[in-house]
């Protein structure tokens, strides 16, 4: 599978992240993990979950795409249909989250 660009890029610099308001980016040895637990290959194929709002919403990009937009769900329910878009690309998602910690 190949890894979204700025996803590898926030990898080289900071290996996953947890903000203040408990936003989470999964480290490299995390992701693998969280999509297996979820299914996302069967539920939501094309996509990958990057994080978790620590609240029970996903954020999830479409593989393949190197700008893909950053999608929100409800781990419950990967359905892409029902994904709303939290901001246009991966680094402007992450350049808005409070990186305190």
């Amino acid at each position: 599978m190949s890894l979204p660009a700025a996803l590898e890029e926030l990898w080289s610099v900071r290996n996953g992240l947890l903000t203040e308001s408990g936003v989470a980016v999964y480290s490299t040895a995390d992701i693998g993990e969280r999509n297996a637990t979820y299914e996302v290959a069967l539920y939501a194929p094309g996509f990958l979950l990057v994080g978790d709002d620590s609240g029970g919403r996903g954020f999830l990009l479409r593989v393949g795409e190197p700008d893909s937009a950053v999608f929100s769900s409800g781990l419950g329910d990967l359905e892409p249909a029902d994904f709303d878009v939290v901001s246009t690309d991966f680094a402007s998602w992450i350049a808005s989250l409070d990186l305190a910690r």
